[in-house]
This record gives C-alpha cells, structure tokens and sequence, in this order.
C-alpha cells in the first residue's frame, strides 16, 4: 500500500521524530510511506482565527499535493479533524454563498482518504499488536480533537494494550480538555494554565513515567506544564512509542 505521510507543521518545524517514527512504524507493517515535499499547513490556523478564505487556499493546495495518494496519514488529531471535518465543511459554506461546488468537489476525494495514525492502524490495516515494545508505566491522554471530531474511541488505548512490557493506567479525567487549544492557549492564558496544571496533576497520580497522546500540540503544551511545575513525566507521542522495538527501543 502506497500511502503519503502528512506530517503537519507543529511536528515539522519542533517534533520531527514522530515522523521519523510514523515511516519506521509503517515501514516495518509493509506500508510504502512517501513524504509529498510540496506540503503546507492544512489551514486549521487560519481558519481557527476567522481567515476563512486563506484557508480555502491551503485546503485546494492539500488536496493537490495528496490527491494521488491510496491514504494520506497524520500523526495529528487536530490536523486530521481539520481535514476530515473543516474540509467539507468549506465547500458547503462556499456552496452557501454562491460561489458554487468547486471547493467541495476538490476536497471531496481527499477527505474520504484522509486518517489519524491510530486509526489508520486499526481500520485500514487492521492491527493492534504492531510489534512494539516500550518497558515504561504509561498514562494515555485523549486529545480533544481525536476524542471528539475523529471519534477515535479506544483505537489508541488498544495498540497500546498489545506493546510488550508497557504497563497502561488509567488517567483520571482522561476526557477532560489539557487547556491548549491553538489560539485558546494565548487569548484565555489564565484558564488554559489551570485547565493545563489539573490535567498535570492528575496524570502525576497515576505514578507513570509517561504521557501519551495522538497529538504532539497538546503534550507541548502539557510538557510545558510539567516543567513548570517541576513533574518528573516525560510527554510521548504514541507514534513514538509504537515504533519502539527490542532492537531499536524509544527513550
């Protein structure tokens, strides 16, 4: 199967070993992983803060560069959710405004392609147990986006289930928002340092050793967190830890 890595701008320009392991992941499951060097950002950005036609550019611009794709994979929730979501729609707002089809009808075969990580994993290819092992107490986050756009359910929790020696807890108020939010974190400072420090807490209860999540903009903003609050818990995205083996293991 011959599939086109979307690996976002956030994990491009601070995290680019999720990628590293999304193509080390897939690569082992016999996925032939090609990265599009024409991609940009989804838009989710732009059309987050009201710049909504901007945002029909890059969603036209996305569906050029993946449109030749079996499946484009993203190790984003948020990003996926945009695609998946926000994508349509956009066309149907253009429609409402008489501007016709032609958004929707561009976007249209890329969206029905478009998959999360996880889900790609559990869905497409069918697989929990990828092989993986990671000796290390985890806590798994939900983020919002997976949790409620993607509808990701236990997708996540399952793949990390079958990692040989990952010991999975229950985190308390797993469904409750980290507090980051894009532009929520800067125009409601105040609310999403608290929504951040409860979510910290609560993850330092459990007594593991890591975070997960399926979405590295929200463990940047918990890993924040947990430096200020001087936590001894390291933030992971599950990418990473699913391409961890015995013979090339994962901090």
């Amino acid at each position: 199967m011959r599939v086109a890595l979307f690996l976002t701008c956030v994990n491009d320009t601070l995290y680019p070993e999720t990628g590293k392991a999304v193509v080390k992941l897939l690569a082992r499951l016999g996925v032939e992983v090609e990265f599009p060097m024409g991609q940009t950002c989804c838009g989710q950005a732009h059309y987050n803060t009201g710049y909504r036609h901007e945002a029909e550019l890059l969603a036209r611009r996305f569906a050029e560069v993946f449109g030749e794709y079996e499946a484009v994979v993203t190790p984003s929730g948020s990003c996926g959710a945009m695609v998946r979501e926000l994508y349509p729609r956009m066309g149907d707002r253009a429609r409402a405004e008489g501007r016709g089809d032609s958004l929707a009808r561009t976007v249209a075969p890329v969206v029905r392609r478009t998959y999360e990580l996880t889900e790609f994993l559990v869905d497409v290819l069918g697989v929990t147990d990828v092989g993986a092992w990671y000796p290390h107490t985890v806590t798994y986050h939900p983020t919002c986006h997976g949790l409620r756009s993607l509808g990701l359910g236990d997708r996540p929790r399952r793949l990390l289930e079958a990692v040989k020696g990952l010991d999975l807890v229950e985190l308390p108020g797993a469904e409750e928002c980290c507090g980051f939010g894009g532009t929520f974190a800067v125009k409601n400072a105040a609310v999403s340092a608290a929504m951040g420090a409860d979510k910290v807490r609560n993850a330092e209860s459990t007594g593991a050793e890591v975070l997960c999540a399926a979405d590295n903009s929200c463990l940047m903003h918990i890993g924040g967190t947990m430096t200020r609050l001087k936590v001894d818990m390291r933030p992971v995205h599950i990418a990473e830890i699913l391409a961890s083996t015995e013979e090339d293991p994962a901090r």
